[in-house]
């Protein structure tokens, strides 16, 4: 798509570079480039695949090579082979054009691409080799295509555009659908539509390149050792699959997993969301035309997220019993928590274990980010909060501290000391201070260290805060 300099900041690395309307995407299209596992875009025409693609190159600053399958020779691709002087080997005529010294390869066009050539690109896409030579700065492998003439039902026929063997189509990592413009947000609708900004180099200083290779270094570091989630749901989908006869290769399996891996680095945790996008994206029947029932890829999913994170539940319900501070509790229900269900059983396992006071200020604090649909959790424990929280709300604070101090104290033990804290708070921390500190006053169960008990409670407050801003 046509880049804006006009266009409103960027809300994603693809938009930076002024490629518009993938974020839907974005963390799939990001998770190939972190992997380098071979990527396979099918759209309508004029929806931005080639222009994306070349795109990214620019981006990342690759020897690129772009070929039309429907035009191309595969001398094209090698040059053209000559012995060498002691006429013992054959080497090969090198242009600018050929494959040799690529770093990223772009077969666009490749559902029209001749049968023949389709089956010489079996080596480059799987094995990044050409007649039997390693292509030893080959990083990235991208094709494009039109739907195949086996999936076309709305009037807009591509006649030459063929289903692709699906051996070929097997060897793609991921498979994704480009947004047409019926679905495109108005803003992308905009700026795609401006005409500033054609044919500019992509340039974003090097941000994207940079956390690529930052994302790289991460899923190196965890490829060879990889945690047991992501092989665990790319297993029980697979047999989920293959139950509703949609068959799915033994080294697709592995390729789901190394995908479920970089999506979820990229997107910085585990995420159903992303799971599922990742699935749709990893099968490959779209290529030679088989429609994929939603409720099929929707059920297979549940089964193997319900059998991938119920380690990982444990483990993490694990780590959130056993921390005793508050508010790292708090962290670790908004940033880490694997499923709302394993958050729902976080908060309630919390309000029912913890004394009634650390019970109610974790409550306090929650409740308004839980309300807001921002934290990791169910209705359930949503309600459970609200009804700890509103209790606290409901009391009746218009009692000063120093009226309640005219005695000689004894009746509430720490009360002078909770009077000192108070006095030295302000704004919204103090009121908030105030209302938990009247609400252990009633239920007549005051913290043993008031000053600590505070300082929890308002790093809680810091961190629900911050997510219900998110």
């Amino acid at each position: 798509m046509p880049r804006n300099k006009k266009a409103p900041k960027a809300s994603s690395h693809l938009s930076e570079l002024g490629a518009y309307g993938f974020e839907p995407q974005e963390t799939v299209l990001l998770a190939a480039l972190v992997s380098e596992d071979p990527l396979l875009l099918i759209g309508r025409s004029g929806t931005g695949k080639t222009f994306l693609l070349n795109t990214l190159s620019e981006a990342l600053g690759l020897e690129h090579r772009h070929y039309n399958a429907s035009l191309i020779s595969f001398d094209d691709l090698v040059g053209f082979p000559y012995p060498d002087d002691a006429r013992e080997n054959v080497r090969f005529l090198e242009t600018p054009a050929t494959v040799w010294g690529a770093q990223s390869v772009l077969v666009d066009e490749i559902s029209r691409c001749k049968p023949e050539h389709q089956n010489r690109l079996f080596s480059l896409v799987h094995e990044r080799c050409i007649q039997g030579l390693k292509l030893e700065k080959l990083r990235y492998r991208w094709a494009a295509m039109n739907p195949c003439n086996a999936d076309q039902s709305d009037g807009e026929d591509y006649l030459g555009s063929e289903a692709l063997d699906p051996a070929l189509a097997d060897r793609f990592a991921l498979i994704v659908e480009v947004t047409d413009w019926e679905d495109l947000e108005d803003v992308d609708r905009r700026r795609i539509a401006d005409p500033a900004g054609e044919g500019r180099r992509a340039d974003d200083a090097g941000r994207l390149a940079a956390r690529v290779e930052e994302w790289r270094k991460q899923f190196l570091a965890q490829i060879e050792c990889c945690p047991p989630a992501f092989i665990d749901y790319a297993c029980a989908a697979a047999i989920a699959l293959t139950d509703a006869r949609l068959r799915i290769s033994p080294r697709r399996v592995r390729l789901i997993s190394r995908a479920l891996l970089a999506s979820s680095i990229v997107a910085g945790k585990i995420r159903e969301s992303v799971f599922l996008n990742v699935l749709r994206c990893a099968l490959p029947q779209r290529a030679w035309g088989q429609e994929i029932d939603e409720g099929t890829l929707r059920a297979a999913h549940h089964q193997a997220w319900t059998v991938s994170v119920a380690s990982a539940q444990e483990k993490w319900l694990q780590t959130f019993h056993l921390e005793r501070r508050l508010d790292r509790k708090a962290k670790l229900l908004f940033t880490d928590s694997p499923s709302p269900d394993s958050g729902t059983l976080a908060v309630e396992q919390l309000l029912s274990n913890e004394s009634p006071q650390r019970a109610a200020a974790f409550a306090f604090a929650a409740y308004p980010a839980a309300v807001a649909g921002k934290l990791p959790v169910g209705a359930d424990a949503v309600s459970d909060l609200g009804r700890v929280a509103e209790k606290i709300l409901d009391v009746n604070g218009t009692i000063s501290w120093q009226e309640r101090l005219s005695g000689d104290g004894s009746e509430h033990p720490g009360l002078t000391e909770v009077g000192t804290l108070l006095a030295r708070l302000s704004g919204g921390r103090a009121e908030r201070a105030q209302q938990i500190f009247y609400w252990c006053l009633v239920e007549k169960c005051p913290p043993e260290d008031p000053k600590t008990f505070e300082t929890e409670f308002n790093r809680c407050v810091q961190v629900f805060a911050k997510a219900a801003r998110s």
